[in-house]
This record gives structure tokens, sequence and C-alpha cells, in this order.
């Protein structure tokens, strides 16, 4: 059972969410057939190149009841659905600008009966809503991302780390964060033993209200 390198690095998960996980290849390659949003060699691996590598943001920063995430460009839903399986207390509002990519994005959640996700089918400036953590993976470059989602941090922070954005990346990034001076890099090979996550990493990247970098 693929899902079981999920149960390997997150042990103490509930029946409901282990179930969950599990249901995700179904709902996937299900939906995979009638709208492709994964590609036909990815979907084949999807637990560790979507679901597992989502994850791999649990592992900077664990989310608390009540926090609140947007999830820029989910494309088929990652981050955001694995993310909103493990934290079921954590509310999720996930945005891609392709009408079709939340569709099948709204069938995943409704087939999983998750009450904690909102999704926008629009682009991540047309909303005028503040959250704890911005997620994403590499949709763009950081400071095209951070123009994006300027205005969409809260005030208040009441995690281990300050509210911010939350980035899954890959590859070297010297270049493309040279001018944040408070950007933090987490390996995700640190994690996770798979060869698959040698060059990924979450950036970090502390954000204050209105969007201005601190």
């Amino acid at each position: 059972m693929q899902a079981e390198i999920i149960f390997k690095y997150f042990p103490n998960l509930s029946e409901i969410q282990k179930d969950h996980f599990i249901r995700l290849e179904f709902l996937y390659k299900d939906w995979n057939k009638k709208i492709n949003v994964v590609s036909r060699k990815d979907i084949d691996e999807l637990y560790i190149r979507h679901v597992l590598h989502s994850l791999g943001i649990a592992k900077v920063q664990a989310f608390k009841k009540g926090a609140t995430i947007l999830d820029v460009g989910t494309g088929g839903g990652f981050p955001g659905i694995p993310l909103a399986i493990l934290f079921p207390d954590s509310n999720f509002t996930l945005v891609d600008a392709i009408g079709k990519k939340i569709k099948v994005v709204d069938e995943v959640v409704n087939g999983l009966d998750l009450k904690n996700v909102t999704t926008y089918h629009r682009r991540v400036e047309e909303l005028d809503i503040q959250f704890d953590f911005i997620v994403s993976r590499a949709v763009a470059a950081m400071p095209t991302f951070v123009r994006w989602v300027q205005g969409c941090i809260k005030k208040k922070s009441e995690h281990e780390l300050k509210n911010g954005i939350l980035y899954l990346k890959g590859g070297d990034l010297s270049e493309e964060l040279k001018d944040y001076k408070n950007v933090q890099i987490f390996e995700l090979s640190d994690f996770f033993d798979e060869d698959f996550f040698i060059t990924k990493k979450v950036v970090y990247l502390p954000m204050k209200y209105k969007g201005k970098i601190k």
C-alpha cells in the first residue's frame, strides 16, 4: 500500500486521517483520467511526489487549531489537501486561476468530506482575506510570488514561526532569494529518506502585515 510511506513519517494519525490518505490514490487516479492535473509518471508516485512532498511543510511548522492557511496556485490540491487532512482543526483556502484544476480539487474535497477546505477559482490578487501562512509549490519565482500575495498576511502571529510564506522549492535558490535577509531554508532530505527529496526544500519567508518583508 503506497500510503504507508505517509504513516512511516507521520505515525500518530487517527484512523480517519489514515483512511483519507489511503483514499487519495483512488480519487486522484479516477479524476486524473477525466481531467489531467497530475502527469502520468507522477500519478504512479503520488504519495512521494505529491502527498509526502506537501507534508514537508508540516515538518517545518505544525498548524494550530483555528489557523488559517492559503494555498496559492493549488493545481490539483497540493500542498493544501494533504495538509488539510493532517491538520483537521486548521482552515485551508485553496486558490487557482484554472477552473478545471479547482473542479478536481472540489471533487477530492467532497469525496473525502473535508470540512476545513474552501476553494476559489480566481487569481490570488483578487482575494481580500488575510491568513496566518501562505503555502505553495513553486508556482513562480519568490519576488513574483511575494508581489502576488501582498496584503494576504494577518497582523498577529500565533505560531512558533511568524506569519509568512512556506514555499516548496527545489534546486539552487541563492540568486532568487538574495534580496531576502530573513529567509530560512529547510532541506526536506533532513526529514525524508527518499532520493526525490535530495534537492527539495521548504523556503520560509516571514512577512509583515500588508505584505511588507521583515
